[in-house]
């Protein structure tokens, strides 16, 4: 199934633009499924997807890794210290609602490249989701968890290494995974607007020449290289937190109707005096 519904969407797009359907949508103006195809193989043949494709990643991977750093750390402070809520908290919080896309003519200002300007707009883009959601973890960790390591010696490294940390990681890879699909929205956008190479800078040069089979190599493209990452954190998420309960997609058997009616309305059996001395005590 997750094979045919890539195919029947495919398929539905194919169909409509090689029609030239046009009801509401106007799918005359769409390429085919073929013209993108054509499009990518003569792309995947030369230098430059390959050069925009790993400058891309490096951008997003070096301003990720210094997100989940700075944001996971940030916010465990944040919520174990008082005194870093208090002088931290109302800067960072101000600063969160203001879209990173925004803040690149602040990158261009403050930065003396355009390729640390980008790395800057992916790292902040992914470093709040990865503080919000460290934060919140933290503080809804079970406060007899480090109670008993208390009782036991353990000082404050051994709270962080053994409670906090390994309590709060499913929040923090819940995070991590909005952070990431947050920073390839941004870097794209980035390398859009002041980007020289890079699947953005080539998606919008198509744009600007009326090239739409390339458009839609750079948006497959995005879409494919977000697919990849947001599951390697998804796969290391599940391999770092073996321990939690896992929820199954096959749902437990049903029981027939008659033998769930006859279980809901038969009376439970009279208790024989042997029961009643024991249920008493209990």
């Amino acid at each position: 199934m997750r094979v045919a519904s890539p195919a029947a969407a495919l398929g539905v797009w194919q169909l409509l633009t090689s029609l030239d359907v046009d009801l509401w949508l106007r799918f005359s103006q769409f390429p085919t499924v073929a013209d993108v195809a054509r499009a990518f193989a003569d792309r995947l043949s030369g230098p430059d997807y390959w050069t925009d494709l790993t400058a891309s990643l490096t951008r997003i991977l070096a301003g990720f890794l210094l997100a989940a750093v700075l944001g996971v750390a940030t916010g465990v402070l944040v919520a174990r210290s008082r005194l870093a809520e208090d002088t931290l908290g109302p800067l960072l919080e101000v600063i969160r609602p203001i879209p990173a896309i925004a803040l690149v003519p602040v990158a261009i200002l403050l930065l003396p490249s355009n390729e640390q300007g980008i790395v800057f707009i992916t790292f902040t883009a992914a470093f709040f989701p990865v503080l919000v959601s460290t934060r919140h973890a933290v503080r809804a960790l079970t406060p007899m968890w480090e109670e008993a390591v208390r009782t036991m010696g353990g000082g404050r490294l051994r709270i962080l290494g053994s409670v906090v940390l390994p309590g709060a990681l499913p929040g923090i890879f819940g995070g991590l995974s909005v952070g990431l699909g947050v920073s390839w929205i941004c870097v794209i956008s980035a390398e859009m607007i002041s980007g020289q190479y890079g699947v953005g800078y080539r998606t919008w040069q198509d744009y600007t020449i009326v090239n739409y089979p390339g458009v839609f190599v750079g948006m497959v493209t995005i879409g494919v290289l977000g697919w990849v990452t947001s599951t390697a954190v998804e796969v290391l998420g599940r391999r770092l937190t073996r321990w939690l309960p896992r929820t199954s997609y096959v749902p437990a058997a049903r029981a027939p109707r008659q033998a769930r009616t006859a279980t809901t309305l038969t009376p439970p059996a009279p208790r024989t005096e042997e029961e009643a001395p024991h249920d008493q005590f209990v």
